[in-house]
């Protein structure tokens, strides 16, 4: 009988080597970076920015068409409803020697109701308005080059969402890997210590105790299990594909090398960080935006071609075409474009604020993701350190276990210790891993 609880308790020496390296039977495995990739093409949010970048390029092939020809065509067809008479008088349009007066007797002209048509149609092409569809042409451009940087920070923010999941979902996988072993452990303790408490070897309440254990990590094994099928479905989710979709994930290397220093790291999240590109992006629509404002002072010049139609109308042609220069102006506008330049001007002070605030921000976020990614770092070594310590302890103390120098409840009180160190340990890798992902965004890297 002591040579078989010998052989459960060394066990315990290998249960958290077990349950880091354990995965579910069945599921198919997913790489981190397999998930980053299928959240780059299948997340809906991202998609949906991948559409806002498309829809600016037809806006900026929208904006071309300004500068080409436009054609304005109106017609009527109609039927009077009362007839429309016209009386000249004699000599109306004057007496003429050997002609006489103009017309010679009262005429009369009567305009039957019947059908008639009106049509009117002008070709223009704009001159002084190309200045200002380049400008809005540039416009568009900045526009999309802005929402590309949107895209792009959407994707820095699945891609971290994504790492943190898919961390958590290995601390639960790792998690429930371990509480499975010490369930059969514990189970295994059960009967053995049944028996020995037949035996009159061992009290009926390290029995009680034992099977109280059981429950308790029953009850954990659930939660575990509850909690990573939530975990999973979360990030089916982020990685836009069905929830239901069954996968296990795999173990992370640990990276072992340093982030440098905290000035380089500032100076590369100012030059890449997509909020700070876009907030630049926004101070030069801002200047242009002033532009094309103080373009409006710029009368509307065009060449322009019109053609006047009326069919089944007395006393005027049927046809009168014209070519020429089209001059549009309103140059009373009682202050109208004086007050719009003026607030134009406010947005460029406005968007140069926004600016420096955003990299006044970028910059206390990437010293506080570097601080926060050394100490999790630093943590992670105690962690570590701690967790060797124990199962060295545990081993000293299986050791005087089986030379009867030490009690079953000393070696059950190690492996408690032992249990406790894993479980910081994991928490320890977590957070760093968290802190990683989130150093890695405050940098800009996609």
């Amino acid at each position: 009988m002591i040579y078989r609880l010998l052989f459960i308790l060394l066990t315990c020496c290998s249960l958290t080597v077990k349950a880091q390296e354990s995965t579910p039977s069945g599921s198919p495995p997913l790489t981190l970076d397999e998930a980053v990739n299928l959240a780059q093409a299948n997340n809906r949010q991202v998609k949906n920015a991948i559409l806002t970048a498309s829809i600016d390029e037809d806006k900026i092939a929208e904006a071309h068409t300004y500068r080409l020809p436009s054609l304005s065509i109106y017609a009527l067809g109609s039927e009077l409803l009362t007839p429309v008479d016209f009386t000249f008088q004699q000599g109306v349009f004057g007496n003429f020697p050997g002609i006489g007066p103009v017309p010679p007797t009262n005429t009369k002209i009567h305009t039957p109701l019947q059908p008639t048509f009106y049509g009117f149609f002008q070709l223009s092409q704009p001159l002084s308005q190309q200045y200002k569809v380049g400008l809005n042409i540039q416009l568009a451009k900045l526009a999309k080059a802005a929402d590309e940087q949107k895209l792009r920070g959407q994707k820095q923010s699945v891609i971290n969402q994504v790492k943190k999941s898919y961390y958590a979902i290995l601390q639960t996988q790792s998690s429930l890997a371990s509480n499975q072993e010490n369930l059969k452990f514990d189970r295994e303790l059960q009967r053995t210590t049944e028996q020995l408490v037949t035996e009159k070897a061992a009290l009926k309440s390290e029995g009680m105790s034992v099977k109280a254990r059981i429950a308790q990590e029953e009850y954990d094994n659930l939660t575990l299990s509850d909690t990573l099928a939530s975990q999973k479905e979360q990030l089916n989710s982020l990685l836009g594909r069905d929830v239901r979709t069954d996968f296990s994930v795999v173990d992370v290397p640990e990276a072992t090398s340093l982030e440098g220093n905290l000035a380089e790291a500032q100076k590369k999240a100012l030059s890449v960080r997509p909020e700070l590109r876009e907030s630049r992006l926004q101070l030069q629509q801002a200047e242009l935006n002033r532009r094309i404002t103080k373009a409006d002072y710029i009368p509307d010049v065009s060449l322009a071609v019109s053609n006047l139609s009326l069919v089944n109308v007395n006393l005027v042609p049927s046809n009168v075409a014209s070519a020429g220069v089209l001059i549009t102006w309103n140059p009373i506008d009682w202050g109208r474009r004086k007050h719009e330049l003026a607030t134009a001007t406010k947005q460029i002070a406005q968007s140069k604020n926004s600016l420096n605030d955003a990299e006044a921000q970028v910059l206390v976020d990437v010293a506080a993701k570097f601080r926060k990614l050394a100490e999790s770092r630093a943590l992670l070594a105690a962690a570590r350190l701690q967790l060797e310590a124990e199962r060295e302890k545990l081993r000293v103390v299986m050791n005087q276990y089986e030379q009867k120098a030490a009690l079953s409840k000393d070696v059950l009180q190690q492996r408690s210790a032992v249990e406790s160190a894993t479980n910081q340990n994991s928490q320890a890798l977590l957070s760093f891993w968290a802190a990683k992902a989130d150093f890695e965004k405050s940098l800009g890297e996609e």
